[in-house]
């Protein structure tokens, strides 16, 4: 069937084309516009990771699910100083000699998501605590500004 009557030899299906067969050794054939073998591996990881987000007066809460990892695996950190990145991985148990899986359906491999900060966002006051298989990110605000009161200017008599 010739795809360009479809309309299917355009740059985005020429991208997703390649995309779908990318393997991990290396894509073989190129195009200028497909997107990056770590570009596919990011954004499924971040597609994989669900979140919720809180906004309580004084502070902003990142809830993730994190079962069964250590917090060695989970990394959060603040990127340009509005950006919350919270990464990890999670890794498959080692096989023993005499074990055999008969059935593998856990996640596991890297995950990430990135999150633009609102501009009232204290960077500085970041914590994040893993209990039940939650990981729980709070980011404090910062206080409002107070507002500006007028000022008096002496008037010198020359």
């Amino acid at each position: 069937m010739d795809f360009r009557v479809v309309g299917l030899e355009s740059p985005f299906f020429q991208s997703l084309r390649s995309m779908m067969d990318m393997s991990d050794e290396g894509a073989g054939e190129t195009t200028h516009n497909a997107p990056t073998q770590t570009y596919v591996r990011d954004a499924k990881a971040m597609a994989a990771t669900a979140a919720d987000v809180k906004e309580y007066p004084n502070s902003y809460v990142f809830l993730i699910d994190m079962p069964g990892l250590k917090s060695g695996d989970i990394k959060v950190q603040v990127e340009d100083d509005n950006v919350l990145l919270i990464s990890g991985e999670r890794k498959r148990e080692e096989e023993k000699e005499e074990v055999k899986f008969l059935r593998m359906e856990r996640r596991v491999g890297k995950f990430m998501r990135k999150f633009v900060l609102p501009e009232n966002a204290n960077t500085d006051a970041v914590s994040a605590v893993c209990q039940d298989g939650v990981l729980s990110v709070t980011v404090q605000k910062l206080p409002p500004p107070e507002p500006k009161k007028p000022r008096t200017i002496e008037v010198k008599i020359a």
